[in-house]
């Protein structure tokens, strides 16, 4: 079978693809034929030993994948051999095959196509353990979303308005902010590029609370770099800011604004909330479903590549070009 392969840390022009033996199902696991692969940020990171889960070497990014199921290991009861699968596999998924645990993979509901099963844990999976049970988000209250227009952003948009908030799209550019807006967002604003000065710090703190109308209850900050103090500047009294992901940088935050505005900083690590609460994800992941079925959120696949250009794809996903969700056919 075809699989891309991180030989040594790098970039993605260091991704090789190469033929490999198909893998075999051990006790407890399934072989997948994958269909589709979601590219997420992690990718970019795991390549270049960046992330806080390293595979040996060489292994296949794509944590994310879609497909059919094609062997069985002993003891698996819950899938069989032609379910149709999606899940969660930390790295691995950009091949045509890969062999993972039976427990990570769910099966994909028969309204669902691949690319969407492939778009779709992940990032709704992370926003909405971010807004439900990390911020527990209240009807009425005001959400900005960083990165409105990303995979997790948009997924955020569309989520923080199913649940009743006000949301507040900002991204780097006009194209973008209204692109989420016509995912649900009320209101948006466009941020400088990073780095940012303290005065377009200052600036765009007011932005935030000029065009909120006073300030935000939730933040949601899957970009990091110098937009989260600000952020946080705009918070109101007992707000919440959620730290998603740093593709601008890891941000450095002066505590003393967390006395003042009696404000929380509040991390969101979803791949370790279900490995270690596997019923409240199950829980989550019926009311996505249910959420999708009624319409209300879907992802948008934004462009797809095919496996060999795998390289492209991760690199689109860096340079935060993309609008939505780039996924790999296979």
């Amino acid at each position: 079978m075809r699989a891309i392969l991180s030989k040594a840390p790098g970039l993605p022009d260091t991704l090789v693809l190469e033929e490999v033996p198909s893998p075999v199902a051990k006790p407890g696991e399934v072989v997948v034929s994958v269909k589709a692969v979601g590219v997420n940020f992690p990718d970019f990171l795991i390549i270049q030993d960046m992330y806080q889960y390293k595979p040996a070497r060489p292994f296949s990014p794509g944590g994310e994948i879609s497909g059919v199921v094609k062997s069985v290991g002993d003891g698996v009861t819950t899938l069989k051999p032609g379910d149709k699968v999606f899940g969660s596999t930390g790295a691995g998924g950009m091949a045509e095959e890969v062999a993972i645990a039976a427990g990570r993979m769910t099966k994909l509901p028969d309204f669902m196509p691949f690319e969407e099963g492939a778009a779709f844990l992940m990032t709704y999976g992370t926003s909405h353990y971010a807004l439900k049970d990390r911020a527990k988000i209240k009807p009425g209250e005001k959400l900005l979303v960083l990165g409105a227009a990303g995979g997790v952003g948009l997924a955020a948009v569309e989520l923080g308005k199913a649940m009743g908030a006000e949301v507040i799209a900002a991204a780097s550019t006009q194209d973008k902010v209204d692109f989420a807006m016509s995912k649900g967002a009320t209101k948006g604003l466009v941020y400088p590029e990073n780095p940012l000065s303290r005065d377009q710090q200052k600036e765009f703190s007011e932005k935030i609370k000029e065009v909120s109308g006073g300030g935000v209850d939730v933040v949601y900050d899957g970009v990091g770099g110098d937009y989260a103090e600000p952020s946080v500047r705009a918070l109101n009294w007992d707000g919440r800011f959620l730290v998603i992901g740093f593709p601008a940088g890891i941000p450095k935050l002066p505590l003393n604004l967390t006395l003042l505005k009696s404000c929380q900083i509040v991390g969101v690590f979803w791949g370790a909330f279900v490995a270690r609460d596997p019923k409240a994800h199950a829980a989550n992941l019926a009311d996505l479903f249910r959420l999708y079925q009624e319409g209300k959120i879907r992802p948008h696949v934004s462009s797809t590549y095919p496996l060999e250009r795998a390289a492209e794809a991760i690199k689109e996903l860096s340079e935060r070009r993309a609008m939505g969700k780039v996924v790999i056919r296979i």
